[in-house]
């Protein structure tokens, strides 16, 4: 066979075997395709900063548990030294003083707000239902949910996150879902989360993808654009919250941080009540 031949035969055969035009990949495939990754992106950054939410939220609560005791006395202490002092001197600054620093000693709370968030979907809490049975009453939850409950929270977003919806009452559905995720998710409650996955596997298929029209593909790219700028937004104001700031001091071991903050604490109280000792002597 000549060179010549074999160069014909192989052009000949490489046009047997080209994709005919219509066969080839679409536009709107290509566009489906980054809607697709850009939806699934959009989910994964949603469940890191719903994690971390989570966290601050956990923290907050644990810190005002643990430490608001210490930062009332001391400024109970702070009053007290100031209102001893200007009944010392009679000075007419250092009453003024005395009056900012009782004003800023909160008051004894009354009875809604000494049941503010003693409430939740079951009934009395945990710790509120101890205090009116005269039981001991339960350590604060740790800041996070166990490596299981973040495992299971994670695989529930994915499969039922509202952004996967095709339709709007498929939304709504998701919606009503996660809100019981995310709650379950917050209490950090592993046997609720496996309930629910195994409600959302029991419940109805999901539709199956359909292709859209260029011009829908698009605005839900925009869509998913403005939805990751909002997100951005959350997650930077939880980060520079005060107490996002302290959680992302000690990322690893944020009880430990309370706990180092706990003794500076009592060592303030220490040395604010030897003041106050030494001025009402």
């Amino acid at each position: 066979m000549s060179e010549e031949a074999t160069g014909g035969q192989a052009t000949r055969n490489d046009e047997d075997h080209a994709v005919p035009p219509d066969a080839q990949e679409r536009p709107e495939d290509r566009l489906a395709h980054a809607v697709r990754v850009a939806e699934q992106a959009l989910i994964e950054f949603e469940i890191a900063v719903e994690t971390f939410r989570v966290e601050v939220e956990n923290f907050s609560r644990l810190h005002h548990q643990k430490l608001g005791p210490m930062y009332a006395r001391l400024d109970e202490l702070d009053a007290r030294i100031a209102e001893a002092r200007a009944a010392r001197s009679g000075d007419a600054e250092d009453l003024r003083r005395a009056r900012e620093a009782r004003a800023l000693v909160q008051p004894m709370p009354g009875v809604d707000e000494l049941f503010h968030d003693w409430m939740d979907g079951d009934g009395l809490s945990p710790e509120a239902a101890a205090m009116l049975t005269d039981r001991p009453v339960s350590a604060p939850r740790r800041v996070r949910p166990s490596e299981e409950a973040r495992r299971l929270f994670r695989e529930l977003a994915r499969k039922a996150h509202p952004d996967l919806a095709q339709d709007e009452s498929e939304r709504k559905r998701r919606d009503a879902f996660i809100t019981r995720v995310n709650a379950a998710y917050a209490l950090g409650d592993v046997e609720r989360l496996e309930r629910l996955a195994e409600e959302w596997e029991a419940g109805p298929a999901s539709p199956e993808t359909r292709l859209s029209e260029s011009e829908e593909l698009y605005a839900r790219l925009e869509w998913l654009s403005q939805r990751k700028e909002l997100l951005t937004a959350v997650a930077r104001e939880l980060e520079e919250s005060a107490i996002g700031a302290m959680l992302t001091m000690a990322p690893d071991d944020p009880d430990a941080l309370l706990d180092e903050i706990a003794e500076q604490l009592l060592a303030q109280v220490a040395d604010r009540e030897r003041e106050l000792a030494s001025l009402v002597e």
